[in-house]
């Protein structure tokens, strides 16, 4: 709880979050804000301050505080009674308003539930409503029996597959006398003589008709070109689809003087690798939409139905400390027997390393059109990506100019923008600090710059494709059928 004016003016600085919420007067928003901050991880509403973070202050009388608690209270159900306290900052009054998270989930605001998404409050669906139910009683909807299999629904070949998988990674010990049937049973995948929704998505000889995985390689913005769906059992579905992207990613080669040609696939394997397993792993399997792979000429998007787990958001996903909250408890603990997942939340950050170790843009994650969506790019020297940088039209210019022609001088840059040098000289030093060129040679004739090496873009490497070689182009041998990392 704040305990000062200067503890206040450093969160208002922070601006609205996940966890704070900025309102100029109280009213029925504030209600709605706290029950959001109740159904995820506890929350402050600042009441006199504007959107914009600007503090306009609020009027409160003698009563005040304690029937906005009154309010709030009577509004909710189970019933919140929160912290609330004011202070006087540059001569306005600022009322805080702190929620906890409450043990018992999910609260209603008038009937209505709500829960905190990054910056903003928003109303619960009944699939997110009993998805939080479960989950405050410590379940997950896969752990269910299912209520119309059996077990003669299940494929026990498929489950003997997965045991000496299993064995073969360590991660499990299961006795060569132990039958199937057992082990299932031992895991709880088999409760009361029903399978769960687990067991009838990773073994079911049906599964669900939505426990597909669609990929679509698409030119332009809507003519798909190669069409593709991945229909084999979920415990497989990483496999085939990675052996899908190597069939129609480019690929092209590095000589760098090694022994062997190093060979750059146009978007990062292992990271995109990362991203299917979690697609799979932690999409929302009672949503009749599939997930949808989409390769389009400049990025590579990746959507799984259902959104983030309850209680994580995009901010604290990308949180390299973040604790792991699958969605699908029990079939990330196939995926983890298999080596396919681990279980510390560390799979988002092996992406980002992934793609900036191997000169890729760090990835877009976003939760939209009721699902969670990655977008890798594979060229960060873009205008749009380079805009988002924070580079002026000048520098942009220049960057393009790099990639095309392999350096730049301070002359040129001169010339390129009708600029003096001292202007050059500043634009290009923020370059350097921004890690997008370096400098080659220290002062005077034949200083210049180039784009920041990578595997991917150093200057000076060569790229080979069937006995061709170039030093700026970059060469591909088509959709690369069949081959292996």
């Amino acid at each position: 709880m704040i305990s000062s004016v200067e503890e206040l003016r450093e969160l208002i600085t922070q601006g609205e979050s996940d966890t704070l919420e900025f309102k100029p007067v109280f009213g029925r928003d504030v209600e709605e804000s706290a029950g959001a901050f109740a159904n995820t991880i506890g929350g402050i509403t600042l009441i006199g301050i504007a959107d914009n973070g600007n503090i306009t202050g609020v009027t409160v009388g003698r009563e005040s505080l304690q029937t906005w608690v009154n309010q709030i209270s009577n509004a909710s159900d189970p019933r919140l009674i929160p912290d609330i306290k004011q202070f006087e900052i540059d001569g306005r009054i600022v009322v805080v308003v702190y929620t906890k998270e409450y043990p018992l989930k999910p609260v209603a605001i008038r009937g209505r539930c709500y829960r905190r998404l990054e910056n903003s409050t928003r109303r619960m669906t009944p699939t997110v409503i009993s998805e939080m139910v479960l989950q405050s009683t410590g379940t997950t909807w896969d752990s269910l029996p299912h209520p119309d299999e059996t077990l003669d629904d299940i494929n026990f070949e498929m489950v003997k597959h997965y045991i000496s998988r299993a064995n073969k990674t360590g991660r499990r010990n299961f006795g060569i006398d132990e039958g199937p049937e057992t082990i299932l049973i031992k895991l709880k995948l088999i409760k009361d003589g029903k399978p769960t929704w687990a067991s009838v998505i990773a073994f079911g000889k049906s599964p669900p008709m939505q426990a597909k995985v669609k990929c679509g390689k698409i030119r332009g913005t809507s003519t798909i070109v190669d069409d593709y769906v991945v229909d084999s059992p979920v415990l497989d579905q990483v496999e085939e689809v990675m052996r899908y992207m190597k069939r129609v990613f480019q690929l092209s080669y590095v000589i760098s003087g090694k022994a062997e040609r190093d060979e750059i696939w146009e978007y990062p394997l292992e990271a995109v690798r990362e991203v299917v397993t979690n697609a799979i792993c932690h999409r929302d399997y009672t949503s009749p939409a599939q997930i949808q792979i989409k390769i389009f000429d400049e990025y590579l998007s990746i959507w799984n139905p259902g959104g983030l787990p309850l209680g994580m958001s995009v901010e604290r996903l990308l949180n390299p400390n973040h604790h792991s909250i699958p969605r699908n408890r029990m079939i990330a603990m196939l995926f983890y027997d298999l080596s396919l997942i681990e279980n510390y939340g560390s799979g988002i950050q092996r992406v980002i390393n992934e793609c900036r170790k191997l000169g890729f843009p760090d990835p877009e994650f976003s939760e939209v059109d009721g699902g969670f969506q990655v977008i890798f790019h594979k060229d960060i020297y873009t205008e749009d990506m380079l805009s988002k940088k924070g580079l002026d039209k000048r520098q942009i210019k220049a960057m393009l100019y790099v990639k095309e022609t392999g350096k730049i001088t301070n002359q040129e840059y001169q010339s390129l923008n009708d600029v003096s040098k001292s202007t050059a000289t500043r634009d290009l030093d923020d370059l350097i600090k921004k890690s997008l060129i370096k400098q080659v040679g220290k002062t005077g004739k034949g200083t210049h710059y180039i784009l920041m090496g990578s595997q991917r873009g150093q200057t000076g490497h060569k790229r080979v494709i069937n006995g061709s070689q170039t030093d700026h182009k970059r060469f591909t041998n088509g959709s690369n059928k069949g081959d292996s990392e």
